[in-house]
């Protein structure tokens, strides 16, 4: 099992952290140096122990024992971190995301770190909370979830292995797809979710009889809306970066409102339990199958 002398986290929030934080009880890692624009955030952090000393910009020394980089801030940001990484970064440290789109950070990795490239690596863990920042790391976050690297076709093989290694270490199960099929894979079962959760959220939030209505509101609600308590600027960069294949979805979930509302108005009730029926069935199957 690989074993780093140093990782440099930039963004400690729940994923980086959580991460760092596995890695460290297994004796993976000797030191966790986190940088983060939030100095709140990094006391937190340090008082936690999800790190060992920290940074409030991107430098040297934040960066110069590092054997891997990973970063773990909104997806809107990287290609500015890996500007500032470009002259900084040491030639024996490897780069890694977590980031939900992967191809805005292999165009990242390509435009601000071309001479590392090959050292740079596009992953994304598939786990995740409504909760945010240090804080929020955890023991465990990612056993028995998957985690899906990008090759960009141009990475070293022992890095690829070694990012993979971490990532089994910590419980994830690993998968490879490319950074395309990947970014329309995601849009479909997480990020149009988001989309919908706070559209609807949005519509009762905002009737004139809204606070009537959520004075009522139960565990149906609760259940359907949990996902937009996310953060909303993690959420809008990510909806930006992938919005082409958003828009592609968005197109067919009005279709489908549409046909609803073809069968409700028509009196169809037939129709109505079918579409249901059919409905239940496929997240049925898909439920049993987890």
């Amino acid at each position: 099992m690989v074993q780093l002398k140093q990782i440099t986290l930039i963004g400690v929030g729940l994923i980086g952290g959580s991460f760092v934080l596995d890695l460290k009880h297994k004796g993976l890692v000797g030191k966790v140096v986190g940088v983060d624009l939030n100095r709140s955030n990094l006391e937190r952090a340090l008082e936690r122990r999800v790190i060992d000393a920290a940074f409030d910009t991107i430098c040297a020394e934040a960066l110069e024992n590092a054997d891997l980089v990973v970063i773990a801030t909104p997806v809107a940001t990287l290609p500015e971190v890996c500007r500032q990484l470009a002259p900084l970064l040491p030639k024996h440290t490897w780069v890694t995301d977590v980031g939900s789109t992967k191809q805005s950070a292999i165009d990242a990795f390509r435009r601000y770190l071309p001479e590392q490239l090959a050292r740079c690596i596009a992953a994304h863990p598939i786990a995740g909370s409504d909760r945010s920042g240090a804080l929020a790391a955890q023991f465990g976050l990612f056993q028995n979830k998957k985690l899906v690297i990008c090759p960009h076709g141009e990475e070293d093989s022992d890095g690829l292995l070694m990012v993979e290694s971490l990532w089994q270490a910590v419980g994830a199960r690993i998968f490879r797809m490319s950074a395309t099929e990947h970014d329309a894979v995601f849009a479909a079962v997480s990020h149009l979710p988001h989309l919908l959760a706070y559209a609807y959220v949005h519509q009762i939030a905002t009737h004139s009889d809204g606070r009537t209505y959520l004075d009522f509101a139960a565990s149906g609600f609760r259940d359907f809306t949990r996902i937009a308590s996310s953060h909303p600027a993690i959420w809008a960069d990510i909806c930006m970066a992938n919005k082409d294949s958003l828009l592609a979805l968005l197109n067919g979930q009005q279709q489908q409102l549409a046909a609803l509302t073809a069968m409700l108005e028509n009196g169809d009730a037939k129709a109505l339990y079918r579409y249901f029926e059919q409905a239940k069935d496929a997240r049925d199957d898909w439920v049993a199958s987890q």
